[in-house]
């Protein structure tokens, strides 16, 4: 007797899906391509849910309102204040001393130019640009905490805090070699004069 034929054929799936579907109510994550962990080949990528819920420039190069300059200045920003922060503690003097304690630590190559970098981002930013661009991405505040924090909790205040945080982005961008002077330049003229007038 002549066996069947199968139509399906037994293929395994490319990809198994490992992404979490159970998620807390005030859950904001995207979706984002990363190597698979468990990759029987190098190379192999993967989707996973990337948390940006205390990450305002995660969210904002998520919801496309951030190119991938601005983002990557960002992200070296904060690299570099993450390193530099890591330098050499205080000592506490109230505290007794015990042996095996470390000595003092010493400050390393990279923490040096990482603070020097810091310096020369905070002489393109500004004063302003520079305490902006710290709460956002240092303290992960958004724009209208931005604002409350100032005193100013309006929309157009708001919509001004993000307007003067992508003329920041754009200038480390160019502090950190993404990008070339070009943009940063267009934004010179009309970031000094423009202020939102309350009425």
């Amino acid at each position: 007797m002549a066996r069947a034929r199968r139509s399906k054929s037994h293929r395994m799936s490319k990809s198994h899906d490992r992404r979490a579907h159970d998620q807390p109510r005030n859950a904001d994550v995207i979706p984002v391509e990363i190597d698979d962990p468990l990759a029987q080949e190098p190379g192999e990528k993967i989707v996973a849910l990337r948390s940006v819920r205390n990450d305002p420039l995660g969210r904002l190069h998520a919801h496309k309102q951030l190119d991938d300059a601005q983002y990557r200045a960002g992200r070296a920003f904060q690299n570099d204040w993450e390193r530099a922060e890591r330098g050499p503690q205080a000592i506490d003097p109230s505290r007794d001393h015990v042996d095996g304690a470390q000595g003092r630590e010493l400050v390393t190559e990279g923490q040096r130019q990482a603070v020097l970098r810091l310096n020369r981002a905070e002489r393109e930013l500004g004063a302003d640009g520079a305490a902006i661009t710290h709460d956002i991405l240092v303290h992960g505040l958004t724009m209208e905490q931005v604002g409350h924090k100032r005193g100013l909790a309006s929309q157009r205040w708001n919509d001004y805090f993000a307007r003067r945080f992508k003329e920041c982005l754009d200038r480390l961008a160019v502090v950190y070699g993404f990008s070339t002077g070009r943009i940063a330049r267009k934004y010179d003229h009309a970031a000094r004069s423009r202020h939102p007038v309350e009425t």
